[in-house]
């Protein structure tokens, strides 16, 4: 039974490739793409040579996962966060799999634009081991908040940063309007969505949408720190290619927008996004940061102009950030994007994921921190 499902799915991604013409890695449509190893020249994970090795294959045909059981055939980003419970859960972006092709987005794939999976793997050396998957009534990866998939309208609803607040799981996910051209997709709002039952169901907040203007524009994208009682949110524009700004808020109040404060490079003011000033010198790709405590310091992770997933540290959540180190050249692996901290990363060993767009599907990646 699993061979002859095997052999559908290839022969179904044969007469897939043969109606698609595959756009280039750096794409922003993640639509066009190809999941299917062997028809995708990809074949087992790369042989990199820099400071970083590629660990795993987290999704698809090649991951010990088998998240092709859940229909996740290929899929990109990987958003992790503690969830408080013992558990790590990765949200992930835009999933590829079998079925109704949604051609109105220029796919011929079926596509949800969301799917989460849990982990309790501590042990990362061999790869991150997936326990479960919320699923809906046919068995594959539910999507977590649906999307019309329309394009000029929401085109999708995509995951970029996670955090728990109590018993209370929260995702910062951006409306995309239109992908655009390479790296510059465009955002109707970003905003919250929470779930009360370790992200099984998912309910928007439409009150904390943030409109891609004024100063909201600089928080489409994001990434979560908690820190002494307050969320700190970095926030980017859309696409890849955006200055950092940095907001916080309290806890309790993370679904009050008129709770947050902004820096400015100086101080907090209060409720005026339009008052923040970038953090850092630098344009950057999909960002995450975490504390670091061999180091004693923070850690953000992003890809550069280049392409080339770089780190900077920071004694303080604030700054001043260093210059950003190369841990995987685009030269090496150049449709590499996003880069997302495992939060169980220990001592000086830092895991993260690492999303290829040749094979569009999501890589365990570790680096040795010095």
């Amino acid at each position: 039974m699993k061979r002859t499902k095997a052999l559908a799915v290839v022969s179904l991604a044969s007469v897939v490739m043969s109606l698609i013409a595959f756009a280039a890695p750096t794409a922003a449509n993640p639509n066009i793409i190809n999941p299917i190893p062997g028809l995708n020249g990809t074949n087992g994970i790369p042989n990199l040579t820099g400071r970083t090795r590629a660990v795993a294959q987290q999704t698809g045909l090649l991951s010990a996962n088998r998240t092709q059981d859940a229909n996740v055939l290929g899929t990109d980003l990987g958003i992790m966060w503690d969830n408080g419970r013992g558990q790590i859960l990765t949200a992930f972006g835009d999933s590829a799999g079998l079925g109704l092709p949604n051609l109105l987005s220029g796919s011929l794939w079926a596509w949800r634009s969301s799917t989460l999976f849990r982990s309790s793997d501590r042990n990362l050396s061999d790869g991150m081991s997936f326990d479960s998957s919320p699923r809906d009534i046919f068995g594959q990866a539910k999507e977590l908040v649906p999307s019309p998939k329309i394009p000029f309208v929401e085109i999708s609803r995509v995951p970029t940063a996670g955090v728990a607040v109590g018993d209370t799981q929260i995702l910062s996910m951006m409306s995309v309007r239109d992908w655009g051209e390479a790296g510059s997709w465009h955002t109707n709002y970003s905003g919250l969505a929470y779930s009360h039952d370790n992200g099984e169901n998912w309910a928007v907040a439409p009150e904390t949408q943030r409109p891609n203007v004024g100063g909201n524009a600089n928080f489409q994208m994001s990434a979560f720190v908690e820190s002494d009682g307050f969320v700190y949110q970095y926030g980017t524009p859309p696409g890849r290619g955006g200055l950092v700004h940095l907001a916080r808020v309290p806890e309790a109040q993370i679904m009050d927008l008129s709770a947050y404060e902004y820096f400015d490079g100086a101080e907090w003011i209060e409720s005026n996004p339009d008052v923040a000033r970038p953090i850092m010198p630098g344009r950057v790709g999909e960002l995450s940061v975490a504390y670091n405590e061999f180091l004693g310091q923070y850690l953000m992770l992003t890809t550069d102009q280049f392409n080339s997933v770089v780190m900077r540290r920071s004694p303080s959540l604030t700054g001043p950030w260093s210059e950003p180190e190369t841990l995987i050249d685009t030269r090496e692996l150049p449709s590499a994007y996003g880069a997302y901290i495992h939060p169980w990363s220990s001592g000086p060993d830092l895991y993260f994921l690492t999303t290829v767009h040749s094979n569009y599907n999501v890589l365990l990646m570790h680096t040795t921190l010095a």
